[in-house]
């Protein structure tokens, strides 16, 4: 009787260890699909640019395209298996060689800040020239002329715009976006932009802008981070009417498959010489305030937008030295030791953060030296400084924002493209 017992109870728990087996490899069977539909995902994200079956029909309608690019506007081979006549080793294309090479007829290249190669200091004065691969005339979008003359788009029939922008509102690529679009309205240029991820996703956080403090680096009445692709942007423009004399651009934007906000997107190359990896592009927007203050962010560093310090902050253990490189000829503090702080490693942020200017501020030697004029242009406003000054918390400064993010947030609401 006992060994009946014995032997039925072995059995029960031979089938329990079986069935609870099988719910084990069938919940990590479920995990590694969803590990794997993820990964499947982030490696079919196309751009506008790799899209290019899309707008190649269209732009073969046209005689004479002008391109707005740099060195981020690049098309993934990789993405499409009948390409096989380029070599195994070559993963991208750039976007002038790829028109060209399908028979585009591109008549002119216009570049934004930093140049078609990407490689000029931030405010450089960038003249004409012409691309030494393709003999292409470059027109500068910068300095004197950020806007296309008529004399300039006289035998342009269509512009196809692809700037790679990481969602700061003082980031000039969105202000070069909107002076192509004026153009093209003013001169009845269609425009094509297409369209790229926004490497700090959805994230919305920052002063409203004001118009009295409207400038380059800050054209529209926008929070500081919008959270919204350059495509989506180039809607918003339009749709909003914040064109010179409310004209409309005809627009097309080609849009990204398979991405939405969400997935984590890093890219692919340098947007601007001083933005080298994943981290800075992430700080951008909080560390940029230092631009506006006698505080360095680590031009002419390997940590640019990674690390902050001045000869004027208390002495400590980390510490750096700018020297010239490219993207910083001849940075702020060029060959001084500055004090500060290495942000190098911490984890990706997923707000704009004060707390950094906040301390520097409070720790700085002469505080009455800290700001500079061009600090009101980065914020949109005077009130940012004097907050900091008169003693705020980070807390009780972004309270002042949140009516504003949220009137923003309506608007921005119908020209989205990808979920949040």
């Amino acid at each position: 009787m006992l060994s009946k017992l014995v032997l039925k109870n072995t059995f029960l728990f031979l089938v329990l260890l079986i069935f609870s087996c099988g719910n084990s490899i069938k919940k990590e069977e479920e995990k590694d699909s969803m590990s794997i539909k993820k990964e499947t995902i982030l490696n079919e994200i196309k751009t506008g640019a790799d899209n290019w079956k899309v707008y190649l029909p269209i732009l073969k309608t046209y005689k004479n395209i002008g391109v707005v690019a740099n060195q981020s506007s690049l098309v993934d081979l990789n993405l499409e298996k009948e390409q096989k006549h380029y070599p195994s080793s070559s993963k991208t294309i750039h976007l002038v060689d790829w028109l060209i090479e399908n028979k585009i007829n591109v008549s002119s290249i216009f570049a934004p800040e930093h140049g078609f190669r990407g490689t000029a200091d931030a405010g450089e004065l960038i003249k004409n020239g012409k691309d030494t691969k393709t003999n292409l005339p470059i027109i500068s979008l910068y300095g004197n002329n950020k806007k296309p003359k008529p004399e300039q788009l006289k035998n342009i029939d269509i512009i196809i715009f692809d700037l790679q922008d990481v969602g700061a509102r003082f980031y000039t690529y969105i202000s070069s976006l909107h002076y192509v679009m004026e153009a093209c309205a003013e001169n009845n240029i269609p425009l094509i932009v297409l369209d790229r991820p926004n490497p700090n996703g959805g994230i919305i956080d920052g002063p409203i802008l004001e118009p009295e403090f409207k400038s380059f680096v800050g054209m529209h009445e926008i929070p500081v981070l919008h959270g919204m692709t350059i495509g989506e942007y180039a809607k918003m423009i339009n749709g909003e009417k914040w064109l010179k004399n409310n004209i409309q651009c005809d627009l097309r934007v080609i849009p990204c498959l398979h991405y939405n906000k969400n997935i984590p997107y890093s890219l692919p190359v340098k947007p601007s010489p001083n933005l080298p990896n994943t981290q800075a592009i992430n700080l951008y927007a909080s560390l940029c305030f230092f631009e506006g203050t006698n505080v360095s962010v680590g031009r002419g560093t390997d940590k640019q937008f990674q690390i902050y310090g001045s000869p004027y902050l208390p002495k400590s253990s980390f510490n750096f030295t700018p020297k010239p490189n490219e993207g910083a000829k001849d940075p702020l503090y060029n060959g001084k030791t500055c004090y500060g702080e290495d942000l190098t490693k911490i984890e990706k942020i997923n707000q704009l953060e004060l707390k950094w200017l906040i301390k520097a501020y409070n720790q700085t030697s002469d505080k009455s030296k800290f700001f500079n004029s061009f600090f009101t242009k980065l914020a949109g406003t005077k009130k940012l400084q004097q907050q900091i000054e008169s003693g705020q918390s980070e807390a009780e400064i972004k309270k002042t924002w949140e009516k504003d993010i949220n009137s923003f947030k309506k608007m921005r609401a119908s020209y989205l493209i990808y979920e949040n």
